[in-house]
């Protein structure tokens, strides 16, 4: 029986989607994104993805493929960027993860920094999507924001480490340096920053750094990155270097989670500005709100600050004001990145353990023409 192609990709599609972390439509922008990554028999084959992640033994019971045809289907997806396979830490057995479309695919196109015809169209169909998203969240704004509150949060911001005592800290973040979260992996993968990548291909280039190999897979996602070509294999001291640098250019550090869950081991660092960022941009377009895991709170002392206003300029979440040539922190939107603490001249602030807590902060409006 032959197969309607139509359906196919629909149903893949939609498979996707649900694997993903934000609510997205099935459209014609995506269609096309996804025949780009993948061949019709692979978007058959991911439809038994009925949930996100399936063992090797889940997959051959839903499957006819011989095994010989099953290794090299799965093998090329992980190539492509749209399956993840990494063995359980418990049982030893491979474990498939298919992506979302953001996080996820997005990611994984753009990790090799590769520079082709393909990665340009890809780039600018990420973009129309992206645009597209916005548009469908300003149309329904209050009922998608609602929505977006049942979602957890998608990242843990790491604040500047130099700007941080050492205290004891929560069960549940167990780590809050970098360069901590950095000494618990024997493997770490320097991958291109997929989203100033995104933004070259664009030609929209960042306005912080230069710098593009700047993100950090960690553990079995770096061993899959490095196994797959999607980065390269790199020291701790390397990576702390990175980190460091990062922190002097005034970007952010985040820490994405397995299964956004900040309890669980963390699978990648970036190192974010509000230009390019992904999240950010998603945020500061009127996409989706700005949710994310801090245990910090910027402070300043009054008695210091002079109204310079630097802190103004750095921080990413536009959460500082000057009032009467003084700074005033918006705590209901500082991420406690400590960027603005770490940038300020006159050394007129601080960051203030909170303990864990969730900033979620509603996209801004975006008036339309």
């Amino acid at each position: 029986m032959v197969k309607d192609s139509k359906k196919i990709w629909y149903k893949a599609a939609r498979t996707i989607v649900k694997a993903g972390q934000l609510p997205m439509a099935v459209n014609d922008t995506l269609l096309e994104l996804l025949q780009l990554i993948m061949t019709e028999e692979q978007a058959d084959f991911i439809s038994i993805f009925k949930k996100p992640s399936l063992s090797i033994n889940q997959i051959r019971e839903k499957t006819t493929l011989s095994e010989e045809v099953l290794n090299q289907t799965l093998n090329e997806l992980m190539d492509n960027g749209v399956v993840v396979g990494v063995p359980s830490r418990r049982t030893g057995i491979m474990v498939y993860r298919l992506l979302g479309p953001f996080p996820g695919l997005f990611e994984m196109q753009f990790t090799r920094g590769e520079t082709g015809e393909k990665q340009i169209k890809l780039a600018h169909l990420f973009n129309k999507m992206f645009e597209e998203m916005s548009e469908g969240t300003q149309r329904n704004y209050d009922h998608i924001v609602a929505q977006f509150k049942k979602f957890p949060p998608i990242t843990r911001v790491v604040p500047v480490e130099e700007e941080i005592e050492d205290v004891p800290v929560d069960k549940i973040l167990p780590y809050e340096e970098a360069s901590k979260i950095v000494n618990k992996y024997d493997d770490i993968a320097l991958v291109h920053c997929y989203c100033r990548h995104e933004k070259d291909l664009l030609e929209d280039s960042c306005k912080v750094t230069n710098e593009r190999l700047n993100c950090l897979l960690l553990g079995k996602s770096a061993k899959f990155a490095i196994d797959h070509n999607f980065g390269n294999k790199i020291s701790k001291e390397e990576a702390i270097k990175i980190i460091n640098k990062a922190s002097d250019e005034g970007l952010v550090h985040k820490a994405f989670h397995t299964h956004l869950k900040p309890e669980l081991d963390e699978e990648a660092i970036c190192n974010c500005c509000k230009c390019c960022c992904g999240i950010f941009s998603l945020f500061w377009n009127g996409v989706m709100p700005y949710h994310c895991y801090t245990s910090y709170l910027a402070k300043v002392f009054d008695d210091i600050c002079i109204g310079c206003g630097t802190c103004v300029e750095k921080c990413p979440m536009e959460a500082i004001e000057l009032e009467d040539a003084i700074a005033v922190v918006n705590e209901s939107r500082c991420i406690g990145c400590g960027v603005c603490v770490h940038h300020c001249p006159e050394d007129a602030m601080e960051l203030e353990r909170t303990g864990n807590r969730e900033v979620f902060v509603p996209p801004p409006r975006i008036k339309t023409t």
